[in-house]
């Protein structure tokens, strides 16, 4: 286990320290990039290994790619997993929508379950239709959909009653419907057991 302890904080300090890096990360916010190694990138992303192998994208040393749905500080949020393994709680609270989004387009499987693991730990009645979009919007998040329907289906008073809902109805149409159907579905299935 110190081994692993031990390897993992050379990585990280290879992030931290600049050394020997050969590619250029720039956010969308015209933030400054970020130094990083491609066999980084690679290793952890298909769509990333695609992007720096593909002879169209290849890119040269020093060349800067740019992610710009991400933010200087979502930027090193990623980056900073993908050289721990991990992110310290506040930052994955902080970032966690737009990393689980990043992890979903850029194909990052390890950073995906982090994320929908975090989101399930944190499924409570503020955040439990917004997780549900997510896991509509981004297939990868399957789990985390039929979590988030269960959850809302047990505290459907306390979450359809609410203008939050009346906002997602509109945006989420077909969302609404199956929480209607499920709740309805759920109510009959009481009212037969009693």
């Amino acid at each position: 286990m110190k081994e692993k302890v031990n390897y993992l904080s050379s990585c990280l300090n290879a992030f931290k320290g600049q050394v020997h890096k050969d590619i250029l990360v720039k956010p969308g916010n015209n933030g400054p990039s970020i130094a990083v190694h491609k066999s980084l990138l690679s290793a952890n992303s298909v769509i990333f290994k695609f992007m720096l192998d593909s002879d169209a994208c290849k890119a040269p040393p020093g060349h800067t790619i740019t992610l710009a749905e991400l933010s200087y500080v979502e930027l090193h949020a990623l980056l900073e997993f993908l050289y721990r393994g991990e992110l310290p709680k506040e930052k994955l609270e902080k970032h966690v929508y737009t990393l689980s989004i990043a992890a979903d387009k850029y194909e990052i499987k390890l950073l995906q379950k982090y994320c929908e693991h975090h989101m399930l730990g944190s499924l409570n009645t503020s955040n439990a239709l917004e997780l549900l979009e997510i896991s509509e919007t981004y297939k990868s998040y399957s789990h985390l959909k039929v979590e988030a329907m269960i959850f809302i289906i047990k505290n459907v008073e306390g979450i359809v009653f609410t203008p939050k809902f009346d906002a997602f109805a509109v945006e989420n149409p077909h969302l609404a419907v199956q929480i209607t159907r499920a709740s309805v579905v759920t109510n009959k299935n009481k009212k037969h057991k009693v």
